[in-house]
């Protein structure tokens, strides 16, 4: 095992260009859209011909009503696009109180690995290991998904 939070090395992929990219719009559409408690997280994905979803998280007052920023960025992608994920990136605005204001990559939430599971089984995600990103295969970060 690697120090990649527990994923064995070859469960991990050297970032592309293009994933640089969709960590950016990520990083693009927080920093256009951060709101404290209302939008703290942005998602990136690209579908399988290419083009690039982004969808923010969606805050409530009532916790359960909360949505995704993942959850809108593969709604757009189903209702504007092809509904597929080849890859998909999340990024968090830091608490005021951290030490750190960097916006930061963010593994996805166990709702949302099973999302793109279900929607794409063979997507990729990338997540923070160490001092770098990785992508890896949704798989690798959900290995017992839940069966209906």
């Amino acid at each position: 095992m690697s120090e990649d939070h527990g994923l064995p090395r070859e469960a991990g992929l050297d970032l592309s260009v293009a994933d640089l990219a969709l960590v950016e719009a990520a990083r693009h559409v927080l920093l256009l859209h951060y709101k404290p408690f209302w939008h703290m997280v942005a998602a990136a994905l690209r579908s399988r011909d290419g083009r690039v979803w982004t969808g923010i998280h969606l805050g409530a007052t009532v916790g359960r009503m909360q949505i995704c920023a993942e959850a809108v960025a593969l709604g757009r992608a189903v209702l504007e696009g092809d509904g597929t994920v080849e890859c998909a990136v999340a990024v968090r605005h830091p608490k005021a109180h951290e030490a750190s204001q960097e916006l930061a990559v963010v593994a996805p939430c166990g709702g949302c690995r099973e999302m793109l599971l279900d929607f794409s089984p063979d997507a990729s995600v990338i997540v923070p290991a160490g001092n770098a990103l990785r992508r890896v295969k949704v798989r690798a970060l959900l290995p017992w998904p839940y069966q209906r």
